[in-house]
């Protein structure tokens, strides 16, 4: 029979061995962009990346130089802080500034789409992409100019799409955003909020084989943005990507899995058992 010390030691392992596997991606901030290939008219911007300036006609990206290679079908889960500022130009009736953002993982290369509704992701196949849309281009965004939707192979027409109801993002607020691939479900999620708690509900829900969508598990991962008419500055603050399903929590630390959780408990049990032995 093992003894407690023994039973302890394992529990330890166990539970070093179920919280392992760091972000591939991790940018607290972005006064570095090592690692990052900007395109377009993206820059780095004291300590933001800055898609696009509050300009009209502008596009911009920018990708993971390297692929990342994406475990058990295409699965991943990342996590982000944006925040627009200055809007300006044209208004839609809803509100002023656009086109917003987009996260995406693509297998094409380093590049960029169109400008203005294509949201700097317009053209980029082999791909799909996960919009923060802030201007109205009629019935492919269900004349919504505040969205959430989810773009596949280069086209902004969404295949799945969310109203924002909590405000404006062209507020100049910082938003939270977390999107998470299980591709052992084919669940897609998307959560979104100013709060930096992870929400339990995800605003935007979706089946799909995204391994299908991108051919090969390699893929790039970053962001574009477009401004047309209408414009603001698209910043990313902060983001934080891993290569596997695990969803990540406020912050961007990860959420234990529950198997991690029972054996943290267990371990934490023995080692009170072996501190009353000793006592």
């Amino acid at each position: 029979m093992k003894t407690i010390k023994q039973l302890a030691a394992a529990a330890c392992i166990l539970t070093l061995a179920g919280q392992a596997g760091a972000a591939v991606i991790s940018y607290p901030d972005f006064s570095s962009v090592a690692g990052l290939t900007l395109n377009g008219n993206a820059a780095q911007v004291g300590n933001v990346l800055r898609l696009t300036p509050a300009n009209y006609g502008e596009s911009g990206s920018a990708f993971s130089t390297s692929t990342v290679s994406l475990a058990s079908n295409a699965s991943f889960s990342t996590f982000f802080q944006f925040r627009f500022t200055n809007p300006g130009g044209a208004c839609d009736g809803q509100g002023c500034g656009a086109d917003g953002l987009v996260f995406v993982v693509q297998t094409v290369g380093n590049n960029v789409g169109g400008a203005g509704g294509g949201i700097g992701y317009a053209g980029i196949n082999n791909s799909v992409g996960i919009e923060f849309d802030t201007w109205n281009n009629g019935a492919g965004d269900n004349n919504s100019s505040n969205h959430v939707g989810v773009d596949v192979n280069g086209s902004v027409n969404s295949i799945a799409l969310a109203e924002v109801t909590e405000a404006d993002m062209n507020n100049g607020d910082i938003w939270n955003a977390w999107i998470d691939y299980d591709g052992s479900t084919n669940l897609l999620e998307a959560r979104l909020g100013r709060s930096a708690v992870r929400p339990a509900s995800a605003i935007l829900s979706l089946t799909r084989n995204l391994a299908s969508d991108l051919g090969t598990t390699n893929a790039f991962v970053g962001f574009t943005s477009g401004t047309g008419a209408a414009y603001a500055n698209h910043d990313v603050l902060s983001w934080t990507l891993e290569d596997r399903f695990a969803p990540i929590g406020g912050g961007g630390n990860s959420v234990p899995e529950p198997g991690s959780l029972l054996l943290l408990g267990t371990g934490l049990v023995l080692t009170r058992l072996m501190r009353k032995r000793a006592n």
